[in-house]
């Protein structure tokens, strides 16, 4: 399975405009935990996957690959 959350994460912080640092700082993170989920070394928990939501004013279900940018629910396949 690909990691969307790092593709969707990386993609947000530049559409942001914001670095990992600082991203890590306005959720009360470590850098160190940012960049592995960017980097897709670690999956967040249900708690940094809201935290990250809510920052960005996207759903979960975006980041994690089951909407996509215009809230339609993503198929997958069986």
């Amino acid at each position: 399975m690909k990691n969307k959350f790092s593709a969707r994460l990386n993609d947000l912080l530049t559409l942001h405009s914001i670095s990992k640092r600082a991203f890590a700082n306005k959720i009360g993170v470590s850098a160190m935990s940012v960049s592995d989920w960017a980097n897709g070394k670690v999956q967040p928990t249900a708690e940094n996957i809201y935290l990250t939501a809510e920052y960005f004013e996207v759903s979960a279900d975006f980041l994690l690959g089951l909407e996509d940018e215009t809230g339609a629910k993503v198929s997958k396949p069986i």
